[in-house]
């Protein structure tokens, strides 16, 4: 589907630059049009994958505040799993389904469990679960893997913080250099006609969008959440 995506719209800009009868604006439009789809993929599955970071902080607090008191995981999940939303909920209730249902073998859960979320601080958790398994005492090292994800979540407030202004004025730097062209041909059909019409201004147009389209890749690139790798 991205795939398609893309191609409809690198077709789509190249055909809006060739309304503007602009050789040189066919490849900018046709190339920058066609990673909107992907860029829109990248976003939305930055957002995504922090929203879960979130929800990951709030599951893995709970579960393992009731594990150290209870010291039974089986049940530090049912007195919790219905406070969750998904998918964190789904892969949980699926976890306690197993344990309850079909395989008591806790470990062999927890390694079925682990590749289900993409989260290296989940994965660290996992393994320090199972190793909790083998010796109780080991069950104080689940709250500090926990706070790893509060930090990523602080460090990830504060770079949303000292971004929203530079984004703010990227966006509206764009909208002003798109807004150009039918300014121009209100206020003078000269400086219109040379833009449009002559070589040099069909290259600076097609600069300028070279420029707006490789600007957002860099915005694009550059608001991607900051994760935990071990």
């Amino acid at each position: 589907v991205v795939f398609i995506a893309c191609a409809v719209f690198a077709i789509a800009g190249a055909i809006i630059a060739s309304l503007f009868d602009n050789v040189f604006l066919i490849p900018v439009l046709g190339v920058g049009m066609m990673c909107l789809p992907v860029w829109y993929i990248k976003l939305t599955a930055s957002h995504f994958k922090k929203d879960i970071s979130e929800e990951l902080e709030t599951a893995l607090s709970v579960i393992s505040s009731a594990y150290i008191r209870n010291e039974d995981i089986v049940t530090a999940v049912e007195e919790n799993v219905h406070y969750l939303n998904p998918p964190i909920k789904n892969v949980l209730t699926d976890f306690h389904v197993q344990l309850k249902l079909i395989d008591s073998d806790v470990v062999k859960a927890i390694e079925g469990l682990k590749p289900k979320i993409d989260n290296d601080v989940f994965h660290e958790w996992c393994d320090a679960l199972i190793q909790c398994q083998s010796d109780r005492n080991l069950k104080s090292t689940l709250t500090p893997i926990v706070t790893k994800l509060s930090d990523v979540r602080t460090v990830n407030t504060e770079l949303e913080l000292m971004l929203a202004e530079p984004r703010k004025e990227f966006i509206i730097m764009a909208m002003l250099v798109v807004a150009t062209i039918p300014i121009l041909y209100f206020l003078n059909k000269d400086w219109y006609e040379v833009l449009m019409h002559t070589g040099i201004g069909k290259i600076v147009l097609a600069v300028d969008f070279a420029a707006i389209f490789i600007c957002g890749a860099f915005v694009v690139k550059l608001t991607k959440p900051i994760e935990f790798r071990r």
